[in-house]
């Protein structure tokens, strides 16, 4: 009403000049009863205003309460605005506008499901001659071929997480929830990461009993822990004799996981960022392989398998990551 109200205001003063320049008129003719004349005038035209203005806003109202609430008419561009010649002509600009949106969405979308299909199989076929190096090593026995096989970890790992970066979009076609052992997960975790372990010298310290379990999708848990215990283990310093510790119970309607190493910990200007997209923070930056995309996945996976995961630390204290998921009855 407010909007239709400030619409129409040209048109209320053109109406109320247009009354004082027929008064003037009449009154400047010399007739002898010029105040009722330009009296009763003034009241027909004024009633005729008026009705002119409420078949305007009945013709227009729901143009009007559209405007008012753009955000509502940009979600629900096919709402009706009415019959009037003006609301037609919106009506025909916001589906012709909804339209190109929907191609534009849909190329979009093509593109980026090309990509995904790109870098799928590009990663598939780096994975072939990383495997071959791999078998190729196991026939040589040096310091030169352990530090190869540290360097191809290192590309194994890279690959996976651009791996599952690109799938993440495609999410809902790519998991599967089934009833897995906390335990067993998290030692296979470890036995994929073993030789990161040994040679950064950290020990694991699994206090898991075997029969705590969860609902989840194995690959991408297995992936998510991967991603913390490799942060636990680059950020420690393996010439302590750390450990990192993961223990699992129960509190309350929910399944706890702690992982917690005995690194060099996060600043706590950086420790509500981590989980930003390539942020590496102030510790991060000294160590050129980190990339800032780690805890991002595990937090977008995390909500995507609807678990929680959360993060403390202090500087020089080391740092805890918490999982947690709700029991199933």
């Amino acid at each position: 009403m407010k909007l239709f109200l400030k619409d129409q205001l040209p048109l209320v003063g053109f109406y109320l000049l247009q009354m004082l320049l027929v008064s003037s008129v009449y009154w400047l003719s010399g007739e002898t009863r010029p105040f009722r004349i330009v009296l009763y005038g003034t009241l027909i035209s004024t009633v005729i205003f008026i009705v002119y203005l409420i078949v305007r806003y009945t013709q227009l109202h729901h143009v009007y309460r559209a405007l008012q609430e753009p955000k509502q008419l940009i979600m629900e561009p096919f709402q009706p605005l009415g019959n009037a010649p003006v609301a037609q002509a919106v009506k025909g600009l916001l589906h012709e506008q909804e339209r190109k949106r929907q191609q534009e969405m849909g190329k979009l979308r093509t593109r980026n499901e090309q990509q995904v299909v790109f870098m799928n199989r590009w990663v598939h076929q780096m994975k072939t001659p990383l495997s071959i190096i791999q078998l190729t090593l196991e026939d040589v026995e040096d310091q030169t071929a352990s530090s190869i096989q540290d360097e191809l970890d290192k590309m194994r790992k890279g690959l996976e997480m651009v791996l599952h970066s690109s799938r993440l979009e495609q999410f809902e076609g790519d998991f599967r929830v089934e009833r897995l052992s906390l335990g067993e997960v998290i030692r296979g975790s470890i036995a994929e990461n073993r030789r990161l372990f040994i040679r950064k010298g950290i020990t694991p310290d699994i206090r898991i009993e075997e029969e705590l379990h969860i609902y989840s999708d194995a690959k991408w848990l297995r992936f998510m822990f991967t991603q913390i215990l490799t942060n636990a283990v680059n950020y420690s310093d393996s010439r302590s004799g750390k450990k990192v510790m993961m223990t699992a119970y129960v509190q309350g309607e929910r399944t706890v996981l702690d992982i917690q190493d005995e690194g060099i910990g996060i600043s706590a200007e950086d420790i509500h960022r981590v989980f930003n997209p390539y942020y590496t923070g102030e510790r991060g930056r000294q160590y050129h392989e980190s990339t800032g995309m780690g805890l991002y996945l595990v937090r977008e996976i995390s909500a995507r398998l609807g678990n929680r995961v959360e993060l403390f630390s202090k500087l020089d204290e080391g740092t805890l990551v918490r999982f947690s998921w709700t029991n199933q009855k």
